[in-house]
């Protein structure tokens, strides 16, 4: 599915400018840990985003799939959420923030579930 690719390759792109925002731009603005915080959002997006595209990728060579869909908009959620509060979370030092990451990271891995499914199932 064609919006699949362009969502992540959006996200890659993202992933890559906010790398080099994060290494560059915060470097002495927000504690280490919070610098750390940033990268692994970062990684996660960026996983994500490739996952993304090979979900993208899968539907160009199969018969439309529920199960690939829900997992391509699965990891767009927990990319939202769970990079999202990370962000956040650095930005502005509001801890609360990372009471809803988790929520992320389940989306991310129902939608890896999701793909395992699939990938048994039609493969």
């Amino acid at each position: 599915m064609k919006l699949f690719i362009i969502i992540g390759a959006i996200n890659a792109l993202l992933a890559v400018g906010l790398g080099a925002f994060g290494a560059h731009g915060l470097e002495g603005k927000v504690e280490p840990k919070y610098l750390d915080t940033w990268e692994t959002a970062v990684k996660y997006q960026m996983y994500h985003a490739l996952g993304i595209i090979a979900i993208g990728l899968l539907s160009g060579h199969v018969s439309a799939s529920s199960l690939l869909n829900w997992s391509g908009w699965l990891m767009l959620i927990g990319i939202i959420i769970f990079s999202g509060s990370l962000y956040a979370l650095t930005l502005s030092g509001i801890k609360i923030l990372g009471a809803i990451t988790p929520i992320g990271g389940v989306a991310f891995l129902v939608a890896w579930v999701l793909l395992i499914v699939f990938a048994v199932k039609y493969l």
